[in-house]
């Protein structure tokens, strides 16, 4: 199984990069092709549609979904800015929906969020759904947040909570079997 894991964050050193670097890891554990992408690599300009009508898709939006149509299940890592969606997850998602069909139609996806705050991002990821719902994504219903995450990984980049990690690890399990199983339909 081939899956596409992100970080919806443009910072290097960003606690969702890390968060997606230990989830990543726990997939490739779990026997999957993990393709883990630097959201950097996506470059687009702010969704205009009189860009797109003259110049098209942009080429970062382009590789973004060809990276999604490769796979068979994404995890995207996203970071919650002030309640919602971070202004480049919305924007290449807004890019996205121009492709037809849509390149995110039937994956299997799961979300993960990081914060210092005592949420870890959940709101954040309550907002993101409604948007990949529609571009018809399968939401697994885990979802994974962690909060205060300026203080939760280790010196080795992995998790210091271990009933968090076995929590993940668990999640992480069904959404792998279930991104499985729904290969088979």
């Amino acid at each position: 199984m081939h899956i596409l894991v992100f970080a919806g964050s443009l910072r290097k050193e960003s606690v969702n990069k890390k968060l997606a670097t230990v989830i990543s890891g726990k997939l490739d554990v779990l026997g999957a092709e993990v393709d883990f992408a630097d959201f950097r690599e996506f470059d687009m300009p702010l969704f205009d549609g009189d860009l797109e009508a003259s110049d098209g898709i942009p080429a970062g939006t382009q590789e973004l979904a060809s990276r999604i149509t490769a796979a068979d299940a994404i995890v995207i890592v996203s970071p919650e800015y002030n309640y919602g969606v971070p202004g480049p997850l919305k924007n290449a998602i807004d890019w996205l929906s121009r492709i037809r069909p849509y390149p995110t139609i039937g994956k299997i996806c799961f979300l993960a969020s990081a914060a210092p705050s005592l949420v870890g991002g959940a709101r954040g990821l309550i907002a993101l759904r409604p948007a990949l719902s529609f571009m018809g994504l399968w939401l697994s219903g885990d979802s994974f947040s962690l909060a205060q995450a300026n203080k939760a990984f280790n010196d080795d980049g992995g998790l210091n909570d271990g009933d968090l990690d076995k929590m993940l690890d668990g999640m992480l399990d069904r959404f792998v079997k279930v991104a499985g199983s729904a290969q088979t339909i």
